[in-house]
C-alpha cells in the first residue's frame, strides 16, 4: 500500500468525491445569487417608498464584498490553526444568517441596517471562498484535482441563472414590490441551509490529520472509513509557520500572482453582475420603464448567463485539467479584454444595437468564466503548503474581493456620472493586465502531486 498521500493521489473518483462537491457547491449557489440580486433588490427598492442616494447605493451593492475580505482571511487563518473540521460550516450558517436577516429583518427606509446584513452575509461568503476550496482540493487526486475544485466552484452558474429567472417570476406576478424584494433575498438562504449539518459532520481531510497533527494513524482510518481508500500509516509531516507565506521568495511572489489576478478578474466580473441591471438598461428602448425596465434586463441577464456563464463554468470545470490552468487564465482575460474594447469603441451598448451587444457581451462573460474566474478560484490551494493553505487561500480570496469592492463601487458611479464606454475601456485594461501577470508570475499545475505544486517537500520530513 501506499503513503496517505500517496493513495489519495492516486486514487481513482469516488462517490465521496461527488459528496464532497455537492456540500461545497451549494455555498457558491448562494454566493453567485445573492451577489447578483442585490442589483435588482437596489432598483426595487425606490419602487416600495425607499429613498437611496447615490452612494447609499454604491454601498448598499459593494458591502457584501468588502466584508467578504474579512471572512476569505479569518477564515483562512482558522483553517490552518484549528483545523479543517473546526471550522466548515459556521461560515455558511453566518451566509444564512445574514440572508435572512437582509430579508425579513429589515425595517422600512433603515438602509443602515439593510448594509450591516448584507456585510455579515458577505462575511460568511468571504469564510466560503477559503473553506471550501481548501477541503476539496485536500481530498482530490491528482488526475481529476482541477475538476473537483471546479464543479465545486461550477455551482455558482446555477445561481448566476437562477437570479434573473426568480426574478422575472416575481415581477411578472401580482406580488407587491415590497414583498418581493424581502422574498428575492430570502430564497439566497434556502439552498445553504441544507448543507449546514453535512459541513458540520464532514471528517477531518487525511492530508491534514497526517502532515499537521502528525496523527497517521487515525488518517489512515478515516481515509478508509469515509472514501473507501487503502493506505499505509506513513506520510509526511509539514512544518512551516504562516510568516514563510511573505519570508519565503517563491510564496511570496506566488500570493502576489494570485491575489492579484484574482483582484483584477472580480473587478470585471462583480462589477459586471452586480451592475448588470444597470449596464443592460443602456440596450432597453427608453419607452420602457418601472418594473418592465427591470423585468427586459432581467431577460437580457437570463440569456448571457444561461447562454454564455453557464457552459463557460462547466466547459472550464472539466477541460482544465486537460488544457492547464496556466493557459485558460491567460486566454480568458485576453479575449474579456478584446470584447470590453470593441463595446467601448463601436458604441454598440445602446438600444440601436441589441444583437450586436448581447453577443460581445456575451463573449465577455464566456471566457471569464471559461477563465480567471475558474482558475483563480482552482490556483491558490495547490500553490501553497498545507500548514498555511488555508491561509494563502483566504488572502488570494481576499485580493479578489478587495477587486469586487473597488470595482462594484467604483462602476456604480462610473455608470452614474459617465457612460458604460468608460466603463469598459476600465475593464479592459484590467483584464490584458491579468494575463500579462499570469504569464509572469504563475506556473502550471495540472496533474501535478500537491506535494509538489504547493512547494512543502522543501519543508517536510518523512515519517
Amino acid at each position: 500500500m501506499n503513503s496517505i498521500d500517496s493513495a489519495l493521489e492516486n486514487a481513482g473518483n469516488s462517490k465521496f468525491h461527488y459528496r464532497v462537491v455537492f456540500i461545497s457547491g451549494l455555498g457558491f449557489f448562494t454566493d453567485a445569487y445573492d451577489l447578483f440580486i442585490i442589483g435588482v433588490v437596489i432598483n426595487l427598492l425606490p419602487l416600495s417608498g425607499w429613498h437611496l442616494s447615490i452612494q447609499e447605493r454604491a454601498i448598499l451593492d459593494s458591502m457584501s464584498l468588502l466584508a467578504a475580505v474579512f471572512g476569505a482571511l479569518l477564515y483562512g487563518r482558522l483553517l490552518d490553526f484549528l483545523g479543517r473540521k473546526a471550522v466548515y460550516g459556521s461560515e455558511i450558517i453566518i451566509l444564512v444568517i445574514g440572508a435572512i436577516g437582509s430579508a425579513v429583518a429589515t425595517p422600512y427606509n433603515n438602509v443602515i441596517a439593510l448594509i450591516i446584513w448584507r456585510f455579515l452575509l458577505g462575511f460568511g461568503i468571504g469564510g466560503d471562498y477559503s473553506t471550501s476550496s481548501t477541503i476539496m482540493t485536500e481530498y482530490s487526486n491528482r488526475k481529476s484535482r482541477g475538476r473537483f475544485i471546479g464543479m465545486v466552484f461550477s455551482m455558482q452558474s446555477i445561481g448566476l441563472v437562477a437570479g434573473p429567472l426568480i426574478t422575472i417570476l416575481f415581477l411578472t406576478s401580482s406580488i407587491p414590490v415590497y414583498i418581493t424584494w424581502r422574498a428575492l433575498l430570502f430564497i439566497g438562504a434556502i439552498p445553504a441551509m441544507l448543507v449546514i449539518y453535512f459541513r458540520r459532520t464532514m471528517p477531518e481531510p487525511p492530508r491534514y490529520t497526517a502532515s499537521v497533527r502528525g496523527d497517521f494513524k487515525r488518517a489512515s482510518e478515516n481515509l478508509k472509513k469515509f472514501a473507501g481508500i487503502d493506505s499505509e500509516a506513513t506520510g509526511r509531516i509539514v512544518s512551516i509557520r504562516w510568516t514563510r507565506l511573505f519570508m519565503d521568495k517563491r510564496f511570496f511572489i506566488t500570493l502576489i500572482g494570485t491575489s492579484v489576478t484574482w483582484f483584477l478578474m472580480d473587478w470585471a466580473l462583480y462589477g459586471n453582475s452586480i451592475m448588470s441591471n444597470e449596464i443592460l438598461s443602456y440596450i432597453v428602448p427608453s419607452y420602457i420603464t418601472g418594473i418592465q425596465s427591470i423585468i427586459r434586463t432581467s431577460e437580457y441577464s437570463a440569456m448571457i448567463f444561461g447562454i454564455a456563464a453557464f457552459p463557460g463554468y462547466w466547459a472550464a470545470a472539466f477541460l482544465i485539467d486537460k488544457i492547464g490552468r496556466r493557459l485558460i487564465q491567460i486566454l480568458g482575460f485576453s479575449i474579456m479584454g478584446l470584447s470590453y474594447i470593441l463595446i467601448a469603441l463601436t458604441g454598440i451598448a445602446s438600444a440601436s444595437y441589441i444583437s450586436y451587444f448581447l453577443l460581445v457581451y456575451g463573449l465577455s462573460y464566456f471566457f471569464i468564466e471559461f477563465g480567471p474566474n475558474m482558475t483563480t478560484f482552482v490556483y491558490p490551494p495547490e500553490l501553497f503548503p498545507i500548514t498555511t493553505r488555508g491561509l494563502g487561500t483566504g488572502i488570494s480570496a481576499a485580493g479578489g474581493k478587495i477587486g469586487a469592492f473597488a470595482g462594484t463601487l467604483t462602476d456604480t458611479i462610473i455608470l452614474a456620472f459617465y457612460n458604460v464606454n468608460y466603463l469598459m475601456i476600465i475593464l479592459a485594461f484590467l483584464s490584458f493586465a491579468g494575463a500579462v501577470i499570469t504569464f509572469a508570475l504563475l506556473p502550471e499545475t495540472k496533474r501535478k502531486p500537491l506535494s509538489e505544486t504547493s512547494g512543502e517537500r522543501r519543508y517536510s520530513i518523512a515519517k
